[in-house]
């Protein structure tokens, strides 16, 4: 471990740092064309690093020390490189103290697979750790959007229930589908509440929708393994769909998401309409990414 440089050091870092980066870098809103300040401002580090702004502003003016976890969060959400992040660690004396725990890749199990790909006439996502969208039919994909032209890092489901305006306005029943989702993460958490891929998708959900703020502060929990979602589609109209999760056995945290219709309703026959429109394709896939 070096010594510190002192905080008041640290803090013009970081000031500089967030100065840098605009809104758009990280996906966020920019709803104020005048900004008062160049970059990101203070309250837009905090709740990206999940930290309070009191205690991101005191760190700003070097009047506290910020201890190694808070150096992780921080080196994400100002989206350090390697340099950069060595540097930060040394301007605060914890060189040795910085992570490198590495994220096991999340790949589809073939028996998922196999069960995905038999799924011809119905929406099927398998689903990953905090929501990720790993695989999908054709007709999930014909429901919802084309997961393949999304970059990877955006293909999650509660990501996009929250900012794509598309999917977010085919809900017809909204907010009680998205306060689940965000439950049923809040659950998943639990078993790895240190994962930085969930620390830096819960920190810019929280800075992008007010309503993700609140409801992931209320810290209510559901595994969201069935229920019935109620959709306005923009071709085939309204459908009415029960949707039904099953978890993979070998605790991997991957579930197989499949949504139906009863028989001979309207809704079954839209299903139909959509599958007719894309026959013979095969089911996407995310590239193994790690977390």
């Amino acid at each position: 471990m070096t010594s510190a440089s002192g905080p008041g050091e640290l803090g013009a870092f970081l000031k500089a740092r967030r100065a840098q980066l605009a809104p758009r870098d990280l996906g966020l809103p920019e709803q104020d064309s005048r900004r008062k300040v160049a970059g990101l401002r203070r309250e837009e580090v905090a709740q990206l690093a999940a930290i309070s702004v009191d205690y991101y502003t005191r760190l700003e003016q070097g009047r506290v020390r910020a201890s190694a976890s808070v150096l992780a969060t921080l080196a994400r959400a100002l989206r350090l490189d390697d340099d950069q992040q060595r540097y930060l660690y040394q301007l605060a004396g914890k060189t040795d103290a910085r992570p490198h725990r590495r994220q096991p890749s999340q790949r589809v199990r073939p028996a998922m697979r196999r069960l995905l790909d038999q799924l011809t006439a119905t929406p099927a996502i398998v689903l990953g750790k905090r929501l990720d969208i790993l695989e999908w039919n054709a007709c999930a994909a014909a429901l919802y959007t084309d997961f393949s032209q999304l970059p990877v890092d955006r293909r999650n489901y509660l990501y996009l229930l929250f900012s794509d305006p598309i999917i977010r306005s085919m809900h017809l029943e909204w907010e009680h589908d998205a306060r689940d989702a965000v439950a049923a993460l809040r659950m998943e958490s639990a078993a790895d509440p240190c994962d930085p891929e969930l620390a830096r998708l819960v920190g810019e959900l929280s800075v992008r929708d007010a309503d993700f703020r609140t409801w992931w502060a209320e810290q209510r929990v559901n595994n969201a393994a069935y229920g019935t979602k109620r959709y306005r589609h923009r071709l085939v109209g309204d459908l009415t769909l029960d949707c039904d999760t099953w978890s993979s056995p070998d605790g991997s945290g991957q579930r197989l998401m499949i949504l139906t219709a009863e028989s001979g309703s309207p809704s079954d026959d839209a299903l139909r309409i959509l599958t007719s429109w894309a026959p013979g394709q095969p089911s996407g896939s995310l590239s193994p990414t790690s977390g």
